[in-house]
């Protein structure tokens, strides 16, 4: 489809109340964008039908139907027309509902005219972002294959890139969870704004209100200057909560008012002030139990968990494996300066019949690694060091029955570290995303144990 230009660009406005509907028409004109109106769902379903329009703003309630039902009307017409619509204060619950039904994004009343144009400005930039997006975009080269999960994720993220609704992804530790975050991120009409990731499990608890939405000077010991937050730092772009699970509950309600109401206070400020991120969070944690054991919000779970993106295991991709190998192997050889090394076809089956429990970031550990054992011209399966493990896998008498119950699995768990620490080369953090806990309970096991 030919570019339109700004004053070629037509917006589709709709809302019984009249009075707000010609003032959003007199704001988006003053943006120099032509506006048709309508004063409900019948009279939208007929500029609609006979119109393309680049944008439509829709009211939730009104009389002879509500905003639903315009999204409906225009995701059938066969435009890919960005629907935004409009809630009452406080129906949040509205406002998620439209989200999950494809929804761009959703403006509050009283609207606010400077959010407004934000989110049009948003809107008017979606058709560029996504035919110049090239087929290597950030993030691509690094969620390759062809296997069934890998071509839904990847279909799903295209979608997830038309909008600005929340994304909540889930998956094992090290299944490239950040990856899937940059690459919605770099396919977005965010994509020239900053990404901001946020490890939520390594930040101390005191200073979580400072770091995510920053602090006046003089507001505590020790702060001689003003400076921004995570929220400040993402402004325009995305913000990436990693492991959010591990969020404290008092930082919890904050951080669902900072989403709700698209504003911020640094410590020690008495004036709020607007941010304009989408917010993306993961956990390998599964957050609905986190709910029902009472250690996650459940507002706040509702707000993250508009939809769900599943990153499938390393284990789930059958010969994908290999593909992402020769990727990693390539950046490594790229990056260290060497050639790129053959994989044997023992190796090769080594890599298959291994379950990689930590997943591609165990993956790109062993290469690595197997990169600098190798001659340079080809890895085999000794490079690799891939162990399988040989014990019984549903009870029996195996090694339990040796030695008291607690003993055995503080061996075990012993061992499991051991070996994170041997895939990392002795990096506890990373040791700590392969054993699927947080950096502090790692180091809390490995004090119990003795291994500190």
């Amino acid at each position: 489809m030919q570019k339109r230009t700004r004053n070629e660009r037509r917006i589709l406005v709709v809302d019984d109340e009249r009075d707000l509907a010609d003032l959003l028409e007199l704001t988006l004109i003053k943006m120099g964008l032509a506006v048709d109106k309508a004063y409900g769902v019948e009279g939208a379903r007929e500029l609609v039908a006979a119109n393309h329009y680049d944008l439509c703003l829709t009211d939730m309630r009104m009389q002879d139907g509500d905003g639903l039902d315009v999204l409906r009307a225009v995701q059938a017409s066969g435009h890919d027309t960005p629907v935004a619509v409009i809630t009452a204060y406080g129906s949040t619950d509205n406002a998620v509902t439209a989200l999950k039904h494809g929804a761009f994004d959703y403006l509050a009343k009283p609207v606010a005219l400077e959010q407004l144009r934000t989110l049009v400005r948003s809107a008017l930039k979606l058709d560029a972002a996504a035919s110049e997006a090239a087929p290597e975009a950030a993030g691509d080269s690094l969620l390759v294959g062809v296997s069934p999960p890998m071509q839904q994720v990847r279909q799903l993220i295209d979608k997830l890139a038309r909008n600005q609704a929340p994304v909540y992804i889930t998956g094992e530790s090290g299944s490239g969870k950040e990856r899937a975050a940059r690459m919605i991120h770099a396919r977005s009409s965010r994509a020239d704004k900053p990404f901001v990731a946020v490890n939520c499990g390594a930040i101390p608890e005191n200073l979580m209100e400072s770091e995510f939405f920053g602090y006046r000077k003089g507001a505590f010991t020790g702060a001689n200057e003003d400076r921004s937050g995570f929220f400040q730092a993402a402004h325009g772009g995305t913000l990436f909560l990693d492991e959010v699970a591990d969020l404290p509950l008092a930082m919890q309600v904050k951080l669902l008012r900072a989403i709700q109401e698209r504003k911020v206070r640094k410590v020690g400020a008495t004036q709020e002030e607007e941010v304009d991120v989408r917010i993306i969070s993961a956990t390998h944690q599964n957050l609905a139990r986190c709910v029902e054991a009472g250690k996650f919000r459940q507002d706040l779970y509702y707000r993250l968990n508009v939809i769900e993106v599943r990153m499938p295991s390393l284990r789930e991709l059958g010969d994908d494996i290999l593909t992402i190998a020769r990727h990693v192997l390539a950046r490594i050889a790229e990056r260290n300066g060497s050639a790129l090394p053959e994989l044997t076809p023992t190796a090769a089956e080594a890599m298959r019949s291994y379950g990689f429990p930590g997943n591609v970031r165990e993956l790109e550990n062993v290469l690595e690694r197997a990169l600098a054992l190798s001659d340079g011209t080809q890895i085999g399966a000794d490079d690799l060091q891939l162990t399988v493990s040989d014990e019984p896998e549903h009870g029996g008498s195996g090694l339990a029955g040796c030695f008291p119950l607690q003993d055995y699995l503080d061996r075990t768990e012993k061992a499991a570290i051991l070996q994170a620490l041997g895939q990392t080369g002795g990096n506890r953090t990373q040791a700590a995303k392969i054993l699927g806990v947080t950096f502090r309970s790692l180091r809390y096991r490995m004090e119990r144990l003795g291994m500190s």
